[in-house]
């Protein structure tokens, strides 16, 4: 088939995936489609990317680019951060509420603002803070909408609707734009939408569960024309990311993918729903078993099955690099500055592919803010752990997806590093799961709340006044 035919072809069918997964009763603000367009970026490309496709990399000045990062993208990411701050500040009372019931979230977020007075590179420092601080902005529009839970079904379909059919047409019709060659062994790496294969990965990883989530819920609902409509678009979307993980070849991704979709089937079981407390064993078990599979030696088959060798692919060799170059544990080199200056050249002088991250989310905590880092870490790990298994608890269906997000973020950190990392799809959508959102006013389903709230009296009429249009 001719690219531009594809192309046509391709339209319709993103088109048809809207159209089969509408939802004529959720009502939700214009305002979610800021969250979207972030999200969008975060797990393709950024501006100057899309706007330079299919032009040749300039490996020479990669360190500049690095430090100084684009102009236009800071332009588009300060007007999309500064129009979801409007947002927020329009839905004040709904907001200040979620807001102040997410302490450990805010705790490390200040702590990340003041380790920029350390950081060898604090303008950069600040700059990526303020990206880091977005993604928190746009999560925050999607859970301050009335009926949070359509609203987060909402941004997972509109953005891998977009995200995973484009994918497949640059890989089959575009190769220009989503195929590339390694450095070193000049083997064809498919990258689709995004710059490099493990980010495909990612964000196969995270749209395929969630329509693996909307074809177990459409699955029970009763027959008729709207559960048809989900099943068709969501299997359609599924078989893409089934695709796309095998040309991708991300091994973490693809091993992720299939632990996270086993466990969002078992958690939806009668079994799990009769006994709600066993959740706690199997997100042990999945935890324990990762970790001992990759960092203890545990079954050293299943390394070699998914192709992967005792050293990781060499990230125990840069562990041992890195680890090091931290001159104050306590503290770290301050806020996403480790990887760069004298650092990063003494780094890639020792390793010629050019790494720009450790490969592990915790110890990348610990390089940029070092052991109190890591304790404030693991206060918001734990918050949110119980954040999302009380909101389980109360909804299984609705819950498991976050609960999934959750357990398959923190398993996917042993090889690669996407913890409060900015803009980083694996981040974004933890952040997603963890956040707590109390009993508000005005909430048309408690999908997303600790309990059915008030929906009379004035408390109401203020909380919908928020999201309604002045005359």
């Amino acid at each position: 088939m001719p690219p531009h035919i594809a192309t046509v072809v391709f339209a319709f069918v993103i088109l048809g995936l809207f159209w089969l997964d509408r939802e004529r009763e959720a009502k939700l603000s214009a305002a979610l489609w800021i969250p979207t367009v972030w999200v969008f970026l975060a797990a393709s490309r950024s501006v100057a990317q899309w706007m330079s496709l299919g032009q040749p990399v300039d490996l020479q000045n990669l360190t500049e680019q690095v430090m100084e990062g684009s102009p236009t993208d800071r332009l588009v990411y300060t007007g999309l951060l500064v129009i979801g701050l409007a947002v927020l500040v329009g839905r004040g009372r709904r907001v200040g509420r979620i807001v102040r019931s997410n302490g450990p979230i805010l705790l490390f977020f200040l702590y990340c603002a003041l380790s920029l007075l350390w950081s060898d590179f604090p303008g950069i420092a600040f700059k990526r803070l303020t990206k880091a601080l977005g993604d928190l902005v746009m999560m925050l529009v999607v859970l301050s909408e009335i009926d949070s839970y359509a609203a987060v079904k909402r941004l997972l379909a509109r953005a891998g609707f977009v995200l995973v059919p484009i994918s497949v047409l640059f890989i089959k019709y575009y190769p220009e734009f989503g195929k590339a060659y390694g450095q070193w062994d000049y083997k064809a790496v498919y990258t689709g939408v995004t710059g490099n294969k493990n980010t495909l990965g990612v964000i196969c990883l995270f749209f395929g569960l969630a329509s693996v989530w909307r074809l177990l819920a459409a699955y029970k609902e009763p027959k008729g024309a709207t559960r048809k409509r989900v099943l068709i678009a969501h299997g359609i979307v599924l078989a893409m990311v089934l695709w796309l993980l095998w040309m991708a070849n991300s091994m973490t991704s693809l091993m992720c993918f299939l632990m996270a979709s086993g466990f969002l089937l078992v958690t939806n079981s009668a079994l799990v729903r009769r006994k709600p407390g066993s959740v706690h064993i199997l997100v042990l078990a999945l935890l324990c078993i990762s970790a001992s599979v990759l960092f203890l030696g545990a079954m050293p088959g299943m390394l070699e099955t998914i192709g992967r060798d005792p050293t990781l692919t060499d990230r125990t060799l840069i562990w041992s690099t890195i680890l090091p170059l931290v001159k104050n544990p306590i503290l770290g080199t301050g806020f996403e500055s480790f990887w760069l200056g004298p650092r990063l050249a003494e780094i890639w002088a020792k390793f010629p592919w050019q790494p720009f991250e450790a490969h592990n989310g915790y110890i990348e905590i610990f390089l940029n803010l070092g052991w109190s880092g890591i304790a404030l870490l693991a206060v918001v790990i734990g918050a949110g752990y119980r954040t999302v298994v009380a909101a389980f608890r109360r909804n299984s269906m609705m819950h498991s997806v976050l609960l999934s997000f959750f357990v398959v973020g923190l398993v996917y950190n042993f090889t690669e590093a996407a913890l409060f990392r900015m803009m980083a799809p694996a981040w974004i959508f933890l952040l997603l799961a963890m956040v707590r959102v109390p009993e508000l006013p005005g909430s048309k389903t408690p999908a997303l709340q600790n309990s059915v709230p008030q929906q009379n009296g004035s408390e109401w009429q203020e909380t919908r006044a928020e999201y309604m249009p002045t005359k």
